[in-house]
């Protein structure tokens, strides 16, 4: 009979380079490690893009197992970073290309009494192997479980992509579904049978031929997998006959669709997707998270209400879906095809979208299938290009034809573009509001889009606002990494939604601060913090709040700002978030005012020293403390930050009749005499970001919304590539110039 042990125990680590065919256990050096494991927790996270990427060694050994002549033994990896290869008693016995997937090694016929197995794991750069350029640290080791199958030699396949062996493909009809039931053997004859089951229905016995059996059941009175409303969940199994060996997955029976109008649609009713992306890694951990991490996040996330997740940007560990199942999160799962389209990888962008549809099939909780993101972002659009994603769609249809194909698109790549329609759905990675534009252009960016395809299912994959929760603000601005200006830029996106329910989903960028170790800002090394949680999971942003309150059942009220604790303005806005119709705020015990309204309920409360202040409704309440002070908390304000304030110096006048940085930068483009100076302007700030301003095309649909942008708040965009002084000669400049 099949057995699986968990073999993550007594492994020795070393970055050494070692001749692999001639090591033996006694001259393996190194350090003793617990599998899962990465090299990379601590440097990948502390900043500097300086992270050790090559090659490491781990070391094992063991006696054999004990297996039948008529057994198998097989090692089990589900995650190796980012190349692997496995030596067994010195013989290369297996390798791989792509660090999130799980693959197998056979090992029966080199196995002996006492066993040396040497794992080495690369995570070096290469043209070869996706991902090699993108904003999140590429953590090396073996960083997920390792297991030893023993299974018969006939029996259910271990070498099918490392797929689990059974299919399962429900089809819904009125009150019934048919099940189909399909399972991969090896070494099976023809002739043999297997006996399928599926949950409350009668068993099915099918017989064996080329290596494959099929089931089909008919499910009368079909118990519906209905999201986060009711995940009901039944279960596949396939056994031999004969006894031998046995496979069984879970599995949901549901409909879904993408509609243009209604947005997606789950079990033929409209089913709003609301959530957040998810990297997989923590704080001092890297990738290398247990079982008990990966639950917590799932709690943290159904906390929050969310309904959907997108596992980016690589296939997550199977443990995280099986979670979405149990759940009823509707998930987009992809891989890590990214950022720069390298010619050379075109076959490991095959071989990870074959893994990821053929290990993953049976979760009822994915409904599609991303095959890139962002692609286009380092080097634009190229005949290779669309001929590999055209090759990608057509497997994605050829392995799966129940699931559409999406793509996320950088908010830099033009709608006109023929990529854009490629896949059957897709997204948009959009962040006007946080890197350029003001966040109400994300509604313009909709309603163009919208004009011009209103027959297209579209998405909002990526979206969001680094906040470093020390940052506050009574005047919160893009770019000053505030928790204050976080929560306000997500409060327009919901509410943008509100009237255009024709986004097929909304993916927040991210649901966890994570590791970049290429980024130094927001008084953070390492980390890009547009998570509504922060990398340790120990602080929720108030993000994370706002986003209950539109998505969560759970009665609650959570007044924003706790961390705001000093506040130099006599009266102060206090904002409460709650899912309740009314809610009441107390200060200092006394009732102060009530308010109803809708998910954030603004107060704004005098202060004069110290505060409690208190917000209740029905049975859930909050408190927080607050004080005024003389002067603002240089503490809550981001030294050395993009934001330059100008917007309070004496010498910045309007003049009526004249222009100013107030006006639009297609008012100012109205006149040559204003062209002129923003020309000079646009000169300046080019020298001073030097290679980042360079090359980039913008699209025409993005240069209108820009022309409508302020120039004052185009300016304080550049950050630190304009001084205030010369800001304030602009302005100058431009008040001489009247407007006709």
């Amino acid at each position: 009979m099949r057995k699986t042990v968990l073999f993550n125990d007594n492994w020795i680590f070393t970055k050494e380079q070692i001749a692999p065919k001639s090591a033996v256990a006694e001259s393996f050096v190194g350090e003793a490690v617990t599998l899962p494991h990465t090299w990379n927790a601590i440097d990948g996270q502390d900043g500097g893009n300086d992270y050790y990427r090559g090659k490491c060694w781990y070391q094992k050994s063991f006696s054999a197992p004990v297996i039948a002549p008529d057994e198998e033994a097989w090692l089990e990896f589900r995650g190796v970073n980012q190349v692997a290869e496995v030596f067994f008693n010195g013989m290369l016995l297996g390798s791989h290309k792509g660090g999130y997937s799980t693959f197998r090694v056979n090992i029966t016929d080199a196995l002996k009494d006492e066993n040396t197995l040497l794992v080495s794991a690369d995570n070096s750069r290469s043209r070869e192997v996706y991902p090699q350029k993108a904003d999140f640290t590429f953590y090396g080791g073996i960083y997920r479980d390792v297991y030893m199958i023993t299974v018969p030699r006939a029996g259910f396949a271990l070498s099918d992509f490392g797929s689990s062996a059974i299919k399962v493909t429900p089809e819904i009809y009125g009150d019934g579904a048919t099940v189909k039931v399909e399972v991969q053997l090896k070494n099976t004859p023809d002739g043999a049978t297997v006996r399928f089951s599926v949950s409350g229905q009668e068993d099915i016995v099918a017989a064996v031929k080329d290596n494959c059996a099929t089931a089909i059941f008919k499910i009368e009175k079909v118990h519906l997998w209905d999201g986060l409303d009711d995940p009901y969940l039944y279960t596949a199994a396939a056994e031999l006959t004969d006894g031998e060996d046995k496979v069984e997955t879970k599995f949901g029976c549901r409909t879904a669709e993408f509609d243009a109008e209604k947005g997606f649609v789950l079990n033929g009713r409209t089913y709003p997707l609301i959530g957040a992306a998810r990297h997989q890694d923590r704080e001092g951990a890297g990738s290398a998270i247990t079982k008990e991490m990966q639950k917590e996040d799932m709690e943290i996330i159904k906390a929050m209400g969310a309904t959907t997740l997108r596992l980016a940007h690589y296939q997550h560990d199977q443990y995280f879906y099986d979670l979405c199942d149990e759940t009823g999160i509707i998930v987009w799962a992809e891989i890590p095809y990214i950022t720069e389209h390298m010619p050379e990888g075109n076959e490991n962008t095959v071989s990870q979208l074959t893994e990821l549809v053929m290990q993953n099939y049976n979760h009822p909780s994915i409904v599609c299938w991303g095959l890139s993101n962002e692609i286009t972002a380092s080097g634009g659009v190229s005949d290779d290009l669309v001929a590999n994603h055209t090759r990608l769609n057509d497997l994605c249809h050829s392995l799966d034809s129940t699931r559409p194909t999406t793509m996320a698109h950088v908010f830099m790549l033009s709608i006109e573009s023929p990529l854009v329609m490629l896949p059957d759905i897709r997204s948009y990675n959009l962040y006007y509001g946080w890197y350029i534009g003001g966040y109400e252009q994300n509604d313009i960016w909709f309603d163009t889009f919208r004009k011009k395809y209103p027959d297209a299912v579209i998405g909002l994959s990526e979206y969001g606002a680094d906040a470093n929760p020390q940052y506050q603000a009574s005047k919160p601005e893009r770019g000053d990494y505030t928790e204050t200006y976080q929560v306000e830029y997500h409060a327009h996106i919901l509410k943008m939604r509100e009237t255009r329910p024709y986004i097929w989903a909304m993916h927040v960028w991210n649901m966890f601060d994570f590791a970049a170790d290429g980024r130094d800002e927001g008084g953070k090394h390492g980390i890009n913090q547009k998570g509504l949680v922060t990398f340790d999971r120990k602080t929720k942003k108030d993000a994370f709040y706002l986003y209950k309150a539109y998505l969560s059942k759970e009665a609650f009220v959570h007044i924003g700002g706790r961390r705001y604790i000093d506040r130099a303005e006599d009266v102060t806005n206090v904002k409460v978030y709650s899912n309740q119709a009314e809610v009441t705020l107390y200060l200092d015990g006394k009732e102060f005012k009530t308010l109803e309204g809708l998910k954030v309920f603004d107060f704004e409360v005098p202060i004069s020293g110290e505060h409690t202040i208190a917000a209740k409704s029905g049975s859930v309440s909050d408190e927080i403390k607050i004080r005024r002070v003389a002067a603002p908390n240089p503490e809550y304000i981001l030294s050395g930050g993009d934001v330059i304030n100008w917007f309070d110096r004496e010498d910045m006048n309007e003049i009526e009749g004249f222009f100013s940085i107030k006006d639009t930068m297609a008012d100012l483009k109205s006149s040559p005499e204003a062209a002129r100076l923003l020309a000079v302007m646009m000169e300046k700030v080019k020298a001073k970001r030097g290679d980042v301003a360079q090359g980039i095309e913008i699209p025409e649909e993005m240069q209108r919304m820009m022309d409508q942008t302020p120039l004052e708040k185009m300016l304080k965009q550049a950050g630190d590539a304009m001084s205030a002084e010369d800001v304030v000669k602009l302005n100058q400049a431009l008040s001489k110039i009247p407007k006709v």
